[in-house]
C-alpha cells in the first residue's frame, strides 16, 4: 500500500494534562478529584505570587495559571494549595522526554510539559498516525500514570491548536486537506501573536474569526500591524513551514521571587538575591554553561518594573560571582524610598563553559 498523498509532514504536539497538579495527585491519591492549586502560599487570601498550575476541578471555579494566588483563594478557599516541587517535576519531564525519543528521533521541547515530535518518516496515512499517537499516550499512562493530549497535523501551529481542543486526554488529527476547514471557524485568539490588545484591534476591524482574517486584504493588515500582519495572514491561511528543531538554543536563564510582604530592607533583598543567584548557578552547571550579561529585575509595590544589567569581559557561572554583580546593581539602581514587591536574577550572553570549568562544575 502506497503512501497517502494527503500526508506530507506529520507533526505531533504532545501536551501533558495539568502537569504539576497531575503529578501531585499521582503522588497523593487523596487529592484526586479535588481542586488542587500549585503555586504561591495563599495565606488565607493575603498571599502574594501566582498560580503555577491547577487541576481541571480547580478550573471549574474559574482558576487558571498565572492568576494571582489571592484571587484563586477567594474563588476556592477549600482548595488544596501546594508549593511547587520543581525538582520532582523536572525529573518526570526527563522521563517523559525519553518516551518521546523512543517514538521520534526529532523532538523539540517547548517547555517542561510539552514538545513537538516530527513523525514524518513513521507515518504514511491517518490510520498509522492515530495508532502511533495512541501508543505514545498509552506508554505515558503505563509508565508515569499521567495523561497527555496529542495534536496531529502537517505543521507545528496546527498541531499545537489541535492538542488543546479536547483536553484532558485528547487526541485530534487534522489532515492536510482539512487544515482550512479546521481553522476557519476558530476565534482569532487561537492565532500565535494575538494577545488581548491585538484581538481588540482586529475586532474593531470586524475580524473575529480566522476565516474573516483569511479573507481580509493582506495589504491593509500589513499597513496596520507591520510584520505581525504578515505573520497572522500566513497562519490564517495555514502556512507554517517551520521545522521541528532538536536543540533549541537557550538564550537566558533566570529566576524571580515575590515577597510575602513588600520589602525595602537591604538584608531581606540581598538574602533573596543570594538564593536566586544560587538557583541560576545550579542551572548553568547542569547545562555546562556560563554567561557574560547579568540582569537584575525589580518590581516596586505600585507594580512599576525596572531591569538593569551589566556585561562582563569574562563569562561566569558561580553563585557568588552572580550574586556579587546583582548586589552591585541593586545598590546602584534601586530607589531606597520605595518598597519592592519582586526581585529577579537572570544571566544571558551564554556560552559553553571551558573544559576545565565544566570539570569543576561537575565536581561541584
Amino acid at each position: 500500500m502506497g503512501r497517502d498523498t494527503s500526508w506530507n509532514r506529520t507533526i505531533f504536539h504532545v501536551d501533558m494534562d495539568a502537569f504539576y497538579s497531575s503529578i501531585e495527585q499521582r503522588e497523593h491519591p487523596e487529592y484526586r478529584g479535588k481542586a488542587v492549586i500549585v503555586g504561591a502560599d495563599p495565606r488565607e487570601g493575603k498571599g502574594r505570587g501566582v498560580v503555577a498550575a491547577c487541576s481541571y476541578v480547580a478550573r471549574t471555579f474559574g482558576i487558571h495559571s498565572a492568576m494571582p494566588i489571592s484571587q484563586a483563594f477567594r474563588l476556592c478557599p477549600a482548595g488544596i494549595y501546594l508549593r511547587p516541587d520543581f525538582k520532582k517535576y523536572t525529573q518526570v519531564s526527563r522521563e517523559i522526554r525519553t518516551i518521546f525519543r523512543s517514538f521520534s528521533g526529532l523532538v523539540e521541547p517547548l517547555s517542561i510539559d510539552e514538545a513537538f515530535l516530527d513523525m514524518s518518516h513513521q507515518v504514511k496515512d491517518a490510520g498509522t498516525a492515530l495508532e502511533l499517537a495512541q501508543s505514545l499516550k498509552t506508554e505515558i499512562v503505563q509508565t508515569q500514570h499521567l495523561t497527555s493530549s496529542v495534536g496531529i497535523a502537517p505543521s507545528k501551529f496546527i498541531a499545537k491548536i489541535a492538542s488543546d481542543l479536547k483536553k484532558p486526554d485528547g487526541l485530534v488529527l487534522v489532515r492536510l486537506d482539512q487544515v482550512q476547514s479546521f481553522l476557519d471557524p476558530l476565534p482569532i485568539s487561537r492565532l500565535w501573536g494575538v494577545g488581548p490588545k491585538t484581538e481588540t484591534k482586529l475586532s474593531e476591524m470586524e475580524i473575529k474569526t480566522i476565516l474573516q482574517l483569511r479573507h481580509f486584504d493582506k495589504r491593509v493588515l500589513v499597513r496596520r500591524f507591520g510584520k505581525l500582519g504578515v505573520h497572522l495572514w500566513r497562519l490564517s491561511n495555514g502556512l507554517d513551514d517551520r521545522p521541528v528543531v532538536e536543540n533549541r538554543e537557550v538564550k537566558s536563564i533566570g529566576h524571580e521571587t515575590t515577597f510575602p510582604e513588600d520589602a525595602w530592607e537591604n538584608e531581606t533583598l540581598e538574602h533573596a538575591l543570594l538564593g536566586l543567584s544560587s538557583r541560576v548557578s545550579q542551572r548553568l552547571c547542569q547545562r555546562g554553561l556560563s554567561g557574560k550579561t547579568i540582569t537584575l529585575k525589580l518590581r516596586y509595590s505600585d507594580f512599576t518594573t525596572i531591569t538593569r544589567q551589566t556585561t562582563l569581559r569574562e563569562a561566569l557561572e558561580s553563585a557568588s560571582d552572580i550574586y556579587s554583580m546583582v548586589r552591585k546593581l541593586l545598590r546602584k539602581f534601586r530607589d531606597p524610598k520605595r518598597k519592592i514587591r519582586l526581585v529577579g536574577v537572570s544571566i544571558s550572553s551564554l556560552q559553553l563553559a571551558s573544559e576545565l570549568t565544566q570539570r569543576q562544575m561537575r565536581l561541584f
